[in-house]
């Protein structure tokens, strides 16, 4: 049986999203700041759009203090009993903050509705000034994750996390204006509702993604066909069988193979046929670390494994 560990993520000393673990820092630093600045806007204005897209931000700092600890927990060595390390960690951290979006969309939307029977007089000037510094923050915090989020499962929900709090600055910023220029106090639950539409889709594609992940399935841009065409096309390859596929964490997919071999290949030299079928697996689609198991032709299996 033989083993590849290609470029990777765990070959690298970590995985991706370890490398931007400074500026994961710098959001978190921004997200609480707009936070702690909306609640106290919130509060002197009575809106509650400021305070609902206070709530999204304080998610935000949540989620990515969520991902900055899976980062760090999944750079520690694998050992005998976790041979993978707590690289799927990561997945985890992307579910709950997946789960926190779900919430956040649900008090919003409970609470714009209160809002329709029971109108709160609203400050709109007030409402817009800090609605403002909160677009140009999260602003800068998609700058710091610009390259980052086609990276890794945690990153993007960072990314999207403040891009999402960035269009919900700008559905309280449209509120303000509407409140200040008509005084139509509607305009504030209205945009409370607008952000919590905001994070419905990003919510569901993150948890698709996770669990996607978790439930070990085939990774989105490895074609299990094309991977055993390719190694049929290898000279002395009979079939394969048992080829799976899957992700331990983003950037991490791993893939294991039984490929028959002809009686001729394997007397040429194992060593060179393995490492031909690995550099091929490896060099074509880009799989982090592959276990490929050589049998004869003729060969029968005792267990009863379901070949694919």
């Amino acid at each position: 049986m033989g083993h590849d560990h290609g470029p990777s993520a765990g070959a690298a000393g970590g995985t991706l999203s370890g490398t931007y673990r400074n500026r994961l820092l710098w959001t978190i630093g921004i997200s609480g700041s707009i936070t702690v600045i909306q609640v106290v806007g919130a509060l002197l204005s009575g809106s509650l759009a400021l305070l609902a897209d206070a709530a999204h931000s304080l998610t935000d700092a949540v989620g990515v203090s969520l991902a900055l600890g899976a980062i760090t927990l999944a750079q520690r060595a694998p050992t005998p009993r976790r041979t993978f390390g707590f690289y799927r960690v990561e997945i985890f951290s992307a579910v709950l903050n997946a789960l926190l979006l779900v919430a956040i969309f649900v008090w919003v939307l409970w609470s714009a509705i209160g809002r329709f029977s029971e109108p709160v007089e609203v400050e709109g000037g007030l409402m817009f000034v800090v609605a403002v510094g909160g677009l140009l923050a999260n602003l800068a915090g998609l700058w710091l994750l610009r390259d980052a989020k086609d990276k890794s499962l945690n990153l993007r929900g960072a990314y999207l996390e403040v891009l999402g709090d960035a269009l919900g600055s700008v559905a309280v910023i449209v509120g303000g204006l509407v409140i200040l220029l008509t005084g139509w106090q509607a305009a504030d639950p209205i945009a409370s509702i607008v952000i919590g539409l905001l994070i419905v889709p990003r919510a569901y594609g993150l948890l698709r993604d996770s669990v996607h992940v978790l439930l070990e399935a085939t990774p989105q841009d490895v074609d299990l066909g094309e991977v055993r065409r390719h190694l049929l096309a290898e000279r002395g390859v009979v079939a394969v069988h048992d080829l799976h596929g899957w992700t331990v964490t983003s950037g991490m997919p791993v893939l294991t193979a039984h490929v028959v071999v002809t009686e001729a290949a394997l007397a040429s030299g194992y060593g060179e046929l393995l490492g031909r079928l690995q550099r091929c697996v490896g060099g074509h689609f880009d799989v982090a670390h592959s276990t490929i198991q050589l049998e004869p032709e003729g060969h029968v299996e005792e267990d009863g494994a379901l070949h694919t």
